[in-house]
């Protein structure tokens, strides 16, 4: 009787349709998105991720969760990011340093700004702006540059660090300038500007969101922009390449990226999505208040193309200055 009903069941249970096959969430429906700042707490960084971060849950119907990982110029939070799983779930907000500066700066670095990523979108650039304390006698990069030829000894710059933009800013200007004014390396931007506006030091490249309400309370004077264009925060203030230095720029800029491996389509659902929160009426004016000037390109491939053209740049400068840290 088995042997009779043997062949029965197994036709039987060929007939019974299978389970259906549950479809994968759409992107990311599965869990939050952890977006990294490779810096501390509370600076022009981390202000502008947490910001866009509350214009992203709209368009992805997800939240977005900023990190803080800090430490070694960025790259603690930039090696994390590289080696996470290339789902989209965890995105970099990368800037001038980890993308494009460190990678010929740090002798050992666990990711490379060129190859250990699929990029995203570039967001803009913040302009540095070179400022002296007021007892310097100059009020434009000619002036300058001459009382610093003639007085070689008298005249000093501060950075927010051995390798930081602020550092090499100044490396640029010696040469492009043909001085040779002193390099001051701080702990950070806050010690730094602390000396610069209380004399100690003579000058500083810094960013244009810190510089400026010294600049409106006369404390500290403009000199000139350290980017290619000029900034809708000063606009009658020119570029240093409009005064002599030509093509002088160096600008911090933003880019978010995803570790390399990442799906085209979850790319794309990212690049759209960052690019509808920069849209918004209210990023986009706190934005311009800061002096960060938007991309132009905000293609995954532009942020892709603007590595490659950095990555040399820095690279040649700071091989040149024998610049490194270990």
């Amino acid at each position: 009787m088995k042997r009779l009903l043997a062949p029965l069941m197994l036709a039987a249970a060929a007939t019974v349709p299978s389970a259906p096959v549950l479809a994968a969430d759409a992107f990311p429906a599965a869990r939050p998105i952890t977006l990294i700042v490779p810096f501390p707490p509370g600076g022009p960084t981390d202000a502008m991720a947490r910001r866009l971060a509350e214009k992203l849950r709209e368009p992805l119907k997800q939240n977005v969760i900023v990190e803080n990982r800090s430490g070694a110029g960025g790259n603690i939070g930039s090696e994390y990011v590289a080696s996470a799983k290339p789902d989209g779930y965890t995105l970099l907000f990368g800037t001038s340093g980890p993308l494009a500066i460190n990678v010929s700066l740090y002798k050992k670095q666990g990711y490379n700004p060129e190859t250990s990523f699929a990029p995203i979108i570039r967001l803009g650039h913040l302009p540095n702006i070179l400022v002296v304390n007021p007892s310097v006698p100059a009020t434009n990069a000619q002036e300058l540059i001459a009382y610093a030829k003639k007085n070689p000894d008298k005249l000093s710059y501060a950075s927010s660090g051995n390798g930081a933009s602020s550092h090499l800013a100044g490396i640029l200007f010696n040469k492009m300038a043909g001085t040779q004014i002193m390099h001051i390396p701080y702990k950070g931007t806050g010690p730094a500007l602390n000396d610069l506006l209380g004399g100690q030091v003579s000058m500083s490249f810094t960013d244009i969101l810190t510089a400026l309400p010294y600049i409106k309370a006369g404390k500290l004077r403009a000199i000139g922009l350290a980017s290619a264009q000029r900034s809708e925060a000063l606009p009658d203030l020119p570029t240093l390449s409009e005064q002599g230095l030509q093509g002088y720029d160096v600008s911090v800029f933003f880019g978010i990226v995803a570790p390399k491996g990442t799906p085209a389509d979850v790319v794309n659902t990212l690049n759209q999505a960052f690019k509808t929160a920069l849209s918004d009426p209210g990023i986009k004016q706190t934005l311009h208040s800061q002096g960060i000037v938007e991309a132009q390109d905000q293609t995954p491939q532009g942020l892709a193309a603007f590595i490659t053209t950095e990555v040399p740049k820095w690279r040649e400068l700071i091989t040149s200055a024998n610049v490194s840290i270990d």
